[in-house]
């Protein structure tokens, strides 16, 4: 069946290769921003893993017609809460956020495959209620599906997954259909919510909000002196940087997280503009295939799907490139498909393939 002609013709090898040479660069850069460190000398080949195991998975799941997933988004997202609830229970704790389930050999983060969940149900929803109004308790369904999952991960804590998560919701209802005076009123509230929630919210996020505002500059280590670093590497990378494995800022380990948070500002220091222009424009073109899948879908789930995937590796990819450039407070956002990560990048991966699965089925053309 599989390799039976016609089978991978409408399969987009374009956006498998995109992802391919993010994946490659990701890995190089990598190996670069560890600056020859010990303690991180397995992250490269862990990488390489990683990348390979989502390959697999991309062809695995593309393979699946992705309306099977309407049919499992019940089981999917019991599963996936209870994950995240076993987190409190037997999850491991880094930096103060209890995020990872230890296995023995990996670390597992539910929160990333979480938000692909969150896009399938979402999408499974809007899907089924195409003819129904637009109205509140339309608009609350929806929000009740993607709370479910975003308080989870609020407890952990770990803030900036449940902001991508909420940034899903809100792009998926948009384009599900939501009605002006909706748009108004959300648009005022999520104004007014930063202001709310931030007495609620841990002592470090609070204190990363008021570096961000006030900056100490005799700050010798945390947030502002990697911010302060990260703009130094950019700065200095001028147009075409100073060459792979030359960047003095990242090899003489200045940068903390240089090979997860902050892989971008290697990426402008060894390479300059170019470098960093490439990596827009490489991640410009994943997005575009995605949405291209989107408009070519045979049916509201499949577009939703691939949709919300665009919006997923959007919305990240611009949150890790403002917190290098310090437009944003510094969060935990990785950068799509070139940061070190394997929870992350295999659960990126499984996205593609469910873009992929898309592409493959879609609407037949009119001549």
């Amino acid at each position: 069946m599989f390799f039976r002609s016609g089978f991978w013709r409408h399969f987009d090898f374009w956006l498998l290769g995109a992802v391919i040479i993010a994946l490659v660069f990701g890995v190089t850069m990598i190996r670069s921003a560890i600056a020859g460190n010990e303690a991180l000398a397995d992250v490269v080949n862990r990488q390489i893993i990683f990348g390979a195991i989502g390959l697999a998975v991309i062809l695995i799941v593309s393979i699946i017609d992705y309306r099977f997933w309407s049919g499992a988004i019940v089981p999917m997202y019991v599963v996936i809460v209870i994950a995240l609830g076993l987190l409190r229970i037997i999850g491991g704790t880094r930096f103060g956020a209890t995020r990872w389930i230890e296995t023995g050999l990996i670390s597992i983060q539910p929160t990333e495959l979480a938000k692909i969940v969150v896009i399938l149900a979402l999408a499974n929803f809007f899907a089924k209620t195409v003819e129904q109004p637009r109205d509140w308790k339309w608009l609350l369904k929806s929000l009740l599906i993607t709370l479910g999952i975003a308080g989870l991960i609020y407890i952990q804590p770990n803030l900036s997954n449940v902001i991508v998560t909420m940034v899903l919701w809100a792009a998926m209802v948009w384009a599900g259909g939501l009605q002006v005076k909706q748009v108004v009123i959300i648009g005022v509230l999520m104004l007014a919510l930063p202001l709310a929630i931030f007495p609620f919210l841990k002592e470090y996020q609070q204190q990363r909000v008021i570096n961000f505002i006030a900056p100490d500059p005799n700050e010798s280590y945390g947030d502002t002196y990697n911010v302060r670093q990260a703009l130094a590497a950019l700065g200095s990378g001028g147009l075409t940087g100073k060459g792979y494995g030359l960047g003095t800022q990242t090899q003489l380990r200045f940068m903390k997280v240089r090979h997860t948070d902050f892989i971008f500002s290697v990426i402008g220091e060894e390479f300059g503009f170019v470098g960093n222009l490439f990596v827009l424009v490489l991640l410009g073109f994943i997005i575009y295939r995605c949405l291209r899948a989107a408009r070519l879908a045979r049916d509201p789930f499949g577009s939703m799907i691939a949709y919300g995937v665009a919006i997923l590796i959007l919305f990240q990819g611009s949150v890790n490139i403002g917190v290098n450039l310090n437009l944003i407070p510094v969060t935990g956002v990785p950068l799509p498909f070139i940061s070190y990560g394997g929870s992350g990048l295999v659960s990126l991966m499984l996205a593609v393939g469910l873009v992929e699965s898309v592409a493959m089925r879609h609407k037949p053309l009119d001549f």
